[in-house]
């Protein structure tokens, strides 16, 4: 059978907890076949919680095979959060381990001891978007048709993944030279995963206005030397980060697959026949960018009297209709509607302020829109001003429930987004109406 099961942990060494909560599961018998990012959220607490329990949770969704039965897999379940140190004490204190059942198979299940799924499934994001990085087109049972990211829409309080950007390049707009060895790069990824980011994407050719374009060739040469200590550094933690490659040449994202990259980020929108094909063969996340042009072509922009977000759903539709038809699994496309790609300035923030609903079509999406030219014109050159209006945008992406947010500076983007869903979480009144019912 499979079955969806989320855990938690907001006591002791939160991430030390998951990782002994998933060997204990698959000592159990349970197969953990793939498991979602660690996000972060708010605890629930009601009226009478203490102070100190208001310590964030980390959780994780994660993808299983059991032969179990749902009563026995609880009990199990029962059994392995006692090892690990959970008690019944107060049901809302702090806890090193929590394990839910969030969906079994195709069945609605109601018991004395059973609620499969639970009923506030639909409302909790943090439940919610771990199970859209595993499967946005996934259906709840006996709650309505709709999928998780379009229940997601829904909820007040989402949470985004973060993608930190690695660019391995020599002339890149911000950052060019700046990781040309493996210890440079070290440093930046130990910033990056002590903020929590979610997706490491490396990219070795500038896109950027004027840049030139390199070949494949040319283009590994610069990859490889730091792909593969990549990989070899996040090997063997089932908690690690994704690793996204960005190329738009088959045959790069061929290698780095047989590496072991979990995404191939293509920003002309698996426009090529061979990357198309990669994507139906292949089961790892395709990010499919909206660009006239790569690199682009300075001045080359979308029509000026038609609405920007038009132009990319046409777009998009008619993407839609050929990746069907080369057999690409939807739930494996994440949508970027190619910020600075073929737009202009006021383009470019036309569709910051309604990216969100791109979502409408089912799929994932992901904004790229940090340090980009047209914030010279709200900033100046000044990379730390950038950041901070990145910042900004990135916190009005986040209320459109955009999936994926796409960043240089990720520290500066988890601690304020931090503050920003603890101010917006919902109040302990509703959240004690929320558990209770």
């Amino acid at each position: 059978m499979q079955i969806y099961l989320g855990l938690g942990s907001n006591l002791g060494n939160r991430r030390d907890n998951l990782r002994r909560g998933l060997e204990s599961l698959t000592q159990a018998g349970v197969d953990v076949v793939r498991v979602s990012p660690v996000v972060e959220s708010p605890a629930l607490l009601p009226t009478e919680a203490q102070p100190e329990w208001n310590l964030p949770f980390l959780n994780i969704a994660a993808e299983c095979h059991t032969d179990a039965t749902p009563e026995s897999l609880r009990s199990e379940i029962k059994r392995i959060e006692r090892e690990h140190g959970r008690d019944n004490a107060d049901r809302w204190s702090p806890r090193p381990l929590d394990i839910d059942i969030l969906v079994w198979g195709d069945q609605q299940i109601r018991t004395p001891t059973l609620t499969i799924p639970h009923r506030d499934t639909h409302t909790r994001s943090f439940v919610l978007t771990p199970l859209i990085a595993l499967q946005p087109r996934l259906r709840l049972p006996g709650m309505s048709e709709r999928s998780v990211l379009q229940w997601s829409t829904e909820n007040d309080e989402h949470i985004p993944l973060w993608m930190g950007i690695v660019n391995i390049t020599p002339d890149s707009f911000s950052d060019g030279g700046r990781f040309t060895d493996w210890q440079s790069l070290e440093r930046e990824l130990d910033a990056m995963l002590a903020a929590g980011v979610h997706i490491v994407d490396l990219g070795a050719e500038s896109t950027r206005p004027g840049a030139s374009a390199i070949d494949a060739s040319t283009e590994w040469q610069r990859l490889e030397p730091l792909l593969v200590p990549l990989l070899e550094r996040l090997a063997g933690d089932p908690l690690r980060p994704l690793v996204s490659i960005d190329t738009y040449h088959p045959q790069n994202a061929q290698r780095a697959i047989e590496l072991g990259v979990d995404i191939v980020n293509d920003v002309t929108g698996l426009r090529d026949p061979m990357m198309l094909e990669l994507a139906a063969d292949n089961a790892v996340d395709w990010i499919a960018m909206h660009s006239l042009s790569v690199p682009v072509i300075k001045g080359e922009t979308l029509p000026p009297d038609r609405d920007p977000l038009v132009s990319v759903e046409m777009w998009l539709e008619q993407r839609l209709e050929d990746w069907t038809r080369a057999g690409v699994d939807p739930n494996r496309i994440i949508v970027d509607p190619g910020i600075g790609f073929g737009k202009d300035s006021l383009q470019s923030l036309d569709l910051l302020r309604a990216a969100g609903r791109l979502r409408r079509y089912d799929l994932r999406v992901l904004v790229g829109h940090s340090r980009k030219s047209f914030l010279t014109n709200l900033t100046g050159a000044d990379i730390a001003a950038k950041d901070f209006a990145t910042v900004g945008m990135s916190l009005a992406l986040c209320a459109q429930h955009v999936d994926i947010l796409r960043v240089h500076n990720v520290p500066l983007h988890t601690a304020a987004y931090r503050g920003w869903s603890e101010a917006r979480a919902a109040s302990r009144e509703r959240r004690a109406k929320l558990q209770t019912g």
